[in-house]
């Protein structure tokens, strides 16, 4: 599995988190909500440099994004694509095979 990240989601975290260079953002499933890839789950963020049990990442302008081995089986075989939804103000998540 492969993540990846707009320039204007970089953005977001670095302005709305307060993310630098350094830092470790962890992508996780949660039980409510919904997504394309999990009915009844969705995916969240935080802030955690705890990454030793990553399993997919990315690190761009010296922050990392990454998914521990837990959260593997909520992609189902798809990368993670994070865009920036500027109608929203906020990230968005996209997941294509």
């Amino acid at each position: 599995m492969n993540i990846y990240i707009s320039e204007a989601a970089k953005h977001w975290f670095k302005e709305e988190v307060g993310l630098e260079s350094g830092g470790k953002v962890r992508f996780f499933s949660k039980i409510y909500g919904s997504s394309k890839v999990q009915e009844s789950h969705s995916l969240a963020f935080m802030v955690d440099a705890d990454d030793d049990k990553s399993v997919a990442s990315i690190t761009e302008d010296g922050v990392t994004y990454y998914i521990n081995e837990a959260d593997l089986w909520f992609f189902d075989g798809h990368d993670l694509y994070i865009e920036y939804d500027e109608k929203l103000d906020e990230v968005a998540y996209d997941y294509k095979k």
